[in-house]
């Protein structure tokens, strides 16, 4: 990629924004060496891992590389033999466990994130490091006495000799006798020994060796004679710990030196992961969207034989959808549109000075580098491009003093470069072709280079102010024009780019507006050409049709919105609706249940009275005015069919009109998303959560199933349960459906039970299930103590009507979960 021209194109400046939002020095580092790719698989690739990570981050936005180092110089010292300080140490365990963090989580999630979870996959193990290391120094860097047993004597005998010495000093401080000598009863360091501070008079009255003495010279801090042999001994032990310290350090930056290839390839490898997040965080705060990168389109032959004769298309992509510039505020900057059609590869922008031409032949070419970066574009969704090769820009005044080089020699300098580079797989960016030289010549040179370029058959974007580009641009098949828009109105630019449409000049409808003498504009106009106003004339039309049409689609569009948002407020209030339709019967179900439970406790406190009567052998009437025979046993019973009555009558909510059995059932409506419905061979009660054609995935407690339309129905209404129940029964006679027996349903649950209860469970219920024809159950069974799932297991594998038993996934409850699979009746 041609670097003259990435600096141009300002590349730099994008980098280094983007490394701004990197976690650590390697990732920062990557980030501004970043180059555009050639490659359309690796520039994919790139797009892939930002997109990924931006999914990841929305997910889980603390998210980072955690507390990673760049250490790959520590590991390269370690590896010829070098010694890590404690707090380098530190920083390769840190980054090693950071490392080891994230590829448990990108491979975790690889499903969701493969690009990513590619990149962890790179993440190198390091055997037995981390846990050396933490073996060694603690959180502070301090290494621990338990690295070696010599550091453990060591230190063991440092603190007997410190204590020793330390004793020792404080007795003589304490001494009375001492004093009147001393400035200060405190024990000091001087040169590495413990001293005590003699006032400067009485020096020989304790007797030892001066270490120091103050700045005023009042004070002289001594070691005592008695003090010497502890003193030296302390400082032995000090210095026999240094050196067992440098020895157990280096020991271990010998193993660190061993892995330093790991080490370095996990930093590598970190850096580029949080490359990745650094765009994606750069994406974000852009408002960016990922662009589609397509091959260059191959040339049928039919289309070959075709264009025999005349130039053709290089198949270059070209499709920015409210593009901008990302170096401008984006508060300020205007979107731009830029497409080129099957048949156009050459664009010739034209409009007035500062009306946003280069801007936008800036933003065309700096979005092209930042696709091939990796990065997401601050354009719309459905933005295409290709992947260019080489992208060349000649943009700016580089005139040069010191290299007498005018306006018009630096540009076609740089041009005549680009144009010797230049092929069919490239973008050529150039601004104000031509310029700075005579008009007549000038234009005559542009007009030369880019069909010069169009033989070659380079994607090229031109900006000029030569009128006579507009109408080559116009004859030349391959070419289209573009305009800056300008209102008249404000007398400024819109900075809109309009393809199809050359720029006006719009030299006479400015000067009027200005207040220039309307005899000197008819004059103005009497010695331009008749040809020339007509078309001007012609384009200001043009112009104000498409005014006219932006506005109708505008309210179009205005329209359309407000549709939308129509219709969600309907879906929404129609959902509230649902809600308060489900909310009422829920709440006419509570009613009912604890209108049940009151008849319940009721009908049992007769029950015990009932009772209690019976056994004092009470006469056998209910009362004393009743005449009837009843025992207490035969009211015991009535109360029983009455209460079974009473819970089968309040098992759902009575509809507030009266049910006319004399019809046939009501026709059941669609199955719907969200709706409660049945498993006729599963016998088992679960909520849609996915529906085609022809099947539905029903959500039973923590499974889901996916079964046709016709395995389910719809679960019951109240009222139809009501009606069910009051259907007569089939007459006795009635040939028996032949058919699967019901099933006992999918889940089993055995907590709480002991282990000779839950086994017989087990058994009935296996037994039903394998009847029912069911290919797999599951047995609940908790974790505990672990006795109920060996005994459930143990007897799992003895079962002729078990297949076979694992333990459940983490979702349905781990350990505490046996799933059996059923052997089939076939079997």
């Amino acid at each position: 990629m041609d670097a003259k021209s990435l600096a141009t194109l300002e590349l730099a400046k994008i980098l280094d924004r983007l490394s701004k939002y990197t976690a650590f020095s390697a990732s920062m580092a990557l980030a501004l060496a970043l180059t555009p790719t050639t490659d359309l698989r690796e520039a994919q690739r790139r797009q892939a891992q930002t997109t990924e990570a931006r999914r990841l981050l929305s997910i889980k936005p603390d998210l980072t590389i955690g507390g990673a180092r760049d250490v790959r110089p520590q590991a390269q010292s370690a590896a010829i033999g070098g010694v890590l300080e404690p707090n380098e140490m530190l920083d390769v365990k840190n980054t090693l466990i950071a490392g080891r963090t994230m590829q448990r989580t990108l491979l975790r999630l690889a499903d969701q994130f493969p690009s990513l979870a590619a990149l962890a996959a790179r993440l190198a193990e390091t055997p037995g490091l981390v846990e050396a290391i933490s073996q060694t120094l603690d959180e502070r860097g301090e290494v621990l006495d338990s690295a070696s047993p010599e550091l453990t004597t060591i230190r063991h005998d440092l603190r007997l000799a410190h204590d020793r010495l330390l004793q020792k000093l404080q007795r003589i401080l304490g001494d009375p006798k001492n004093t009147p000598y001393l400035q200060e009863a405190l024990i000091t360091q001087r040169d590495g020994r413990y001293v005590i501070p003699l006032k400067a008079d009485f020096k020989g009255r304790i007797r030892g060796i001066v270490h120091d003495q103050s700045a005023s010279g009042a004070t002289v801090f001594i070691e005592p004679l008695s003090t010497v042999e502890l003193n030296n001994t302390w400082r032995e032990l000090k210095l026999a710990e240094a050196q067992e310290i440098r020895r157990i350090m280096a020991a271990l930056s010998a193993l660190v030196g061993q892995q330093a290839a790991r080490i370095i390839a996990i930093v590598d490898t970190l850096a580029e992961i949080d490359l990745a997040f650094a765009k994606a965080r750069y994406a974000d705060t852009l408002r960016a969207h990922e662009p589609l990168l397509r091959e260059f389109r191959k040339v049928s032959a039919e289309a070959e034989r075709a264009a025999a004769g005349t130039r053709r298309h290089p198949g270059s992509t070209l499709k920015l959808l409210q593009a901008r510039h990302p170096l401008i505020n984006p508060d300020h900057v205007v979107p731009i549109d830029v497409a080129l059609d099957d048949a156009t590869y050459a664009l010739v922008i034209t409009g007035p000075n500062t009306g946003g031409k280069t801007v936008s032949l800036k933003t065309v070419g700096l979005l092209a580098l930042m696709a091939q970066c990796g990065l997401h574009l601050p354009a719309g969704s459905g933005s295409e491009l290709s992947v260019f090769p080489r992208i060349y820009a000649d943009i700016g005044d580089e005139q040069s003093i010191e290299q007498s080089l005018s306006t018009f020699s630096a540009h076609i300098t740089n041009t005549i470069r680009i144009l010797r580079r230049a092929d069919d797989r490239s973008l050529i960016i150039l601004d104000e072709l031509g310029a700075g030289t005579d008009p007549a010549e000038g234009s005559a040179l542009a007009r030369a280079m880019l069909s010069y370029l169009l033989d070659m058959g380079a994607t090229t974007l031109v900006a000029t102010h030569y009128p006579e580009l507009k109408g080559y641009a116009y004859t030349t098949p391959g070419v289209r024009n573009a305009s800056m828009e300008f209102d008249l109105d404000t007398l400024a630019p819109t900075y809109r780019l309009i393809i199809g449409l050359p720029g006006r000049s719009n030299a006479f409808a400015i000067a009027a507006r200005l207040g220039l003498d309307a005899t000197i504009i008819d004059e103005a106009k009497q010695l331009v050409g008749q040809a020339d106003l007509e078309s001007e004339k012609l384009l200001e039309e043009i112009h104000q049709a498409r005014v006219e049409v932006r506005a109708e689609r505008t309210r179009a569009e205005n329209a359309r919105r407000d549709a939308e948002e129509t219709e969600r407020e309907l879906a929404l209030r129609l959902e509230q609706i649902e809600d308060e339709r489900r909310n009422v019967l829920e709440q006419a179900r509570r009613t009912a249940a604890q209108e049940l439970d009151g008849l319940r406790d009721e009908l049992s406190e007769l029950k015990r009275k009932l009772a209690r009567a019976a056994a004092l052998g009470q006469p056998g009437r209910a009362s004393a005015g009743d005449d009837t025979d009843e025992t207490p046993g035969d009211l015991l019973d009535a109360v029983d069919t009455g209460l079974a009555k009473t819970e089968r009558a309040h098992a759902a909510p009575v509809a507030a009109r009266p049910i006319d059995t004399g019809r046939g059932a009501p026709a059941r409506r669609a199955i719907r998303l969200g709706d409660t419905v049945k498993l006729k061979h599963l016998n088992s009660i679960g909520v849609v959560t996915a529906l085609t054609a022809a099947e539905a995935e029903v959500q039973v407690g923590r499974m889901r199933i996916r079964a046709k339309l016709d395995e389910i129905v719809l679960r019951a209404s109240p009222e139809e349960d009501i009606l069910a129940a009051t259907r007569p029964a089939p007459a006795p006679d009635a040939a028996p459906k032949i058919g699967l027996h019901p099933s006992p349903g999918l889940e089993l649950d055995l907590r709480g039970q002991i282990v000779e209860d839950a086994l017989s469970e087990v058994e009935r219920y296996l037994d039903a299930a394998y009847l029912a024809g069911l290919p797999w159950v599951r047995l609940i069974h908790g974790k505990g103590t672990g006795k109920l799932r060996q005994a459930v297991r143990e007897y799992l594998r003895a079962s002729p009507v078990v297949k076979s038993h694992e333990t459940g996934q983490e979702a349905e409850g781990g350990d505490g979960v046996t799933v059996v699979k059923l052997a089939l009746a076939a079997d």
